[in-house]
C-alpha cells in the first residue's frame, strides 16, 4: 500500500488517531497514539521516538529507539470510542539512517525467512496456527505477602469432554462466532472455530494458511482482538498453557510447510505419509534442536504444567503420523498433496510470536543443511504400539534455558539471533523464575503448613 492511500483512507473514514503497535522482547503488546494531525509523512519515513528500555531490549543509558508504522500492515481498530487507524510497526536505531534493529523480533523472523531463501530450500513457510485458549465468566488473582490465591468461574462446564460440545454446554459459540466476525473483517481468514477439550471454556480459533511474516503480523492482532472483545463482552481469557489443574492444556499447535512459490515442497508421494526426504531433513532439525527451542516456543514457567500432564500433552521429542502425544504430527486426515505438512504441537502462546517462528525455521534450517533423519536420529516414527522415549521435552524453563544455553548456535547463523538477544531472554526468564520460585504456592501450604 502506498503512502498516499493511506492519507485516502485516513480522510475517507474521518480518521481522529492514529495508534502504533509493537510487541517487546518478551511479546507483550505495547502502543503509542497520535492525534491524526500530527502524522506526517515525515513521522512514516523517520517514525517516533520510544524507550526501548521499556521493551526490555537496551539499558536506560542509551534507550533512545524509534517505532516506524508499517504502511500495509493497518486496520481500523473495532474497540476504539472514535475511529482510529491502528498500525503495526518496525524497530529502528535512532540515527539519521534509521537502520532496523538487530534485536527487533520482526526483523529477526524476516531474517530466518531470507535465510532459507539464501540457501536454497524454498521461498517462504506457510503456517497453519491453532489458536487454544479459556474462557471465564470470573477471574480475580491476588497475591499478597500474608494473602495470596486465585478464583476463576465459568459457567461453561461439563463432566464430559468438553470436545466439539454444542449449545447450550457450549456457552461461549457466541463469543467465537463474534471473534470470527471480527477476523474475517480484518482480513484474517478463519479455517473453523469449536470448542475445545478442557470442560470449563476452553477455546479453539484455526486460521488458514499463510505466510510467514503476515501469520505472526496476525498472531498479534488476534491476541489483542480477542482479549478487547472478552473485555467488552465481560468476560476474562487467557492463553496460560495449563490454567486449571486436570484439564486439558492450551497450545499454540503449528501446522507448516516450505514452498517454493506454487509448489509444497513437503510433498512426496513416495516418503513416509507422503512426505519429502526435505521435509522430514526439517522435522530432524526441530526434534533434534527441541529441548533448546522450548526456551522460546514454552516460554513460560506454567508451560511445562502442561507438557508432562498427559490430556494428548506433546512432550514426547518424537514425530509420527496422528499421535498427538508427539512433539511433531503428520495430520492424517490430509488428502491433497497441496496441503500435505506438519503439525509442530508443543508452542505455546506465551511467548513472543516473531521469535517462536524464527526458532522453528532457523532449526528447520539446521536440519535441512545438515540431512539429519529424524528416524536415524531415533526420534520415530512414534506410530501405536511403538515406544519412542529417547528424550522428552524439559521439565522446566530453568531446564529449557539451561539446553539454550548449550545448544543455541543454529540460532546465530547469519546473525539472525543476536547473541545479545538470547542473552537477554534468558536473563528475562530467569527474574521471572526467581520471582515466581522465591514465592510459597497454595499447593506447598497444602502438603507442608
Amino acid at each position: 500500500m502506498k503512502k498516499e492511500k493511506i492519507f485516502e483512507i485516513i480522510k475517507s473514514k474521518n480518521i481522529r488517531q492514529i495508534d502504533l503497535k509493537a510487541v517487546d522482547l518478551a511479546g507483550r503488546l505495547h502502543h503509542v497514539t497520535l492525534p491524526v494531525e500530527n502524522f506526517t509523512e515525515d513521522v512514516i519515513k523517520d517514525g517516533v521516538g520510544f524507550d526501548g528500555s521499556s521493551y526490555n531490549f537496551v539499558k536506560v543509558e542509551s534507550s533512545d529507539m524509534v517505532l516506524k508504522p508499517i504502511i500495509d500492515n493497518c486496520f481500523l481498530d473495532p474497540f476504539y470510542e472514535i475511529p482510529t487507524l491502528s498500525f503495526l510497526t518496525t524497530m529502528h536505531v535512532a540515527n539519521a539512517d534509521r537502520e532496523r534493529y538487530s534485536m527487533d523480533p520482526r526483523f529477526v523472523l524476516e531474517k530466518s525467512v531470507e535465510l532459507l531463501r539464501k540457501e536454497g530450500f524454498g521461498k517462504d513457510i506457510m503456517w497453519g496456527p491453532e489458536y487454544e485458549f479459556y474462557l471465564f465468566n470470573h477471574s480475580e488473582f491476588y497475591f499478597e505477602p500474608l494473602n495470596s490465591g486465585f478464583h476463576l468461574n465459568s459457567e461453561d462446564h461439563s463432566y464430559y469432554n468438553g470436545y466439539h460440545k454444542e449449545m447450550p454446554e457450549d456457552s461461549f459459540a457466541n463469543f467465537r462466532a463474534k471473534a470470527v466476525e471480527i477476523l474475517e473483517k480484518e482480513g484474517i481468514e478463519v479455517k473453523y472455530h469449536h470448542h475445545e477439550v478442557g470442560q470449563s471454556g476452553q477455546q479453539e480459533i484455526e486460521t488458514k494458511l499463510t505466510s510467514t511474516i503476515k501469520t505472526a503480523d496476525n498472531s498479534v492482532k488476534i491476541k489483542y482482538f480477542l482479549k478487547n472483545l472478552a473485555s467488552k463482552m465481560g468476560l476474562f481469557i487467557t492463553f496460560m498453557p495449563k490454567p486449571i489443574y486436570g484439564q486439558a492444556g492450551t497450545g499454540w499447535h503449528l501446522h507448516q510447510y516450505i514452498t517454493n512459490g506454487d509448489k509444497n515442497l513437503f510433498y512426496s508421494e513416495e516418503g513416509y505419509s507422503n512426505l519429502s526426504k526435505l521435509a522430514l531433513n526439517y522435522i530432524g532439525g526441530i526434534l533434534y534442536h527441541a529441548r533448546s527451542l522450548a526456551a522460546f516456543v514454552n516460554a513460560s514457567t506454567n508451560s511445562y504444567k502442561r507438557l508432562h500432564s498427559g490430556f494428548e500433552a506433546p512432550s514426547s521429542v518424537s514425530f509420527a503420523r496422528g499421535n498427538r502425544a508427539s512433539a511433531i504430527r503428520i495430520p492424517g486426515y490430509v488428502r491433497d498433496p497441496n496441503h500435505t505438512r506438519i503439525e509442530f504441537r508443543a508452542p505455546d502462546f506465551t511467548g513472543n510470536p516473531y521469535l517462536i517462528l524464527a526458532s522453528i525455521i532457523m532449526a528447520g534450517i539446521d536440519g535441512m543443511k545438515k540431512g539429519l533423519d529424524p528416524a536415524e536420529m531415533g526420534f520415530g516414527p512414534a506410530e501405536e504400539g511403538k515406544a519412542v522415549v529417547k528424550e522428552t521435552m524439559p521439565k522446566s524453563l530453568e531446564e529449557a534455558l539451561k539446553e539454550l544455553e548449550e545448544d543455541y548456535e543454529y540460532l546465530t547463523v547469519d546473525n539472525v539471533f543476536p547473541e545479545e538477544l538470547i542473552e537477554k531472554w534468558i536473563r528475562i526468564k530467569r527474574k521471572e523464575i526467581e520471582f515466581i520460585n522465591s514465592r510459597p504456592s497454595p499447593a506447598e501450604f497444602l502438603i507442608y503448613f
